[in-house]
């Protein structure tokens, strides 16, 4: 299946006293090629149920080499599993051409308004399927 693309940009903000991208600046990229995938890409296919509410139930980072504030950064992220309550994300963050980072993000629909997890819609689902690996 396809991987989702994220062209990320550092911020001078990103480094640490190194000189290098902050670990916990990676769930900030993280973060931000999510959002692209679940709300820009998904409303893009018209589908909106996201906007309604997602929240983070558990990250995993794996941090393989530092990153530079000169080095070009991208993210690729595709969908490792889905399951009515819940859906996990993959990534790889690469510096240039090498992997620097890989990653998961456990992600659980959530009533806002009810303030309590809910199961994901069909539109979600058959919007996340084609990500899937």
């Amino acid at each position: 299946m396809a991987r989702f693309h994220y062209a990320a940009s550092l911020r001078w903000s990103d480094l640490d006293a190194f000189g290098h991208v902050n670990n916990s600046r990676f769930l900030t990229l993280y973060e931000e090629a999510r959002v692209a995938l679940m709300f820009v890409e998904a409303r893009k296919a018209g589908v909106v149920g996201f906007e309604q509410g997602v929240v983070v139930s558990r990250h995993e980072v794996d941090y393989l080499r530092p990153v530079d504030y000169t080095d070009p950064v991208h993210i690729e992220m595709w969908i490792e599993q889905i399951r009515f309550s819940r859906f996990t994300i993959a990534y790889e963050l690469f510096d240039g051409t090498d992997l620097a980072s890989r990653a998961k993000t456990i992600c659980v629909p959530f009533d806002l308004a009810a303030g309590r997890p809910r199961r994901m819609t069909d539109a979600e689902r058959e919007f996340l399927e084609p990500w899937q690996e």
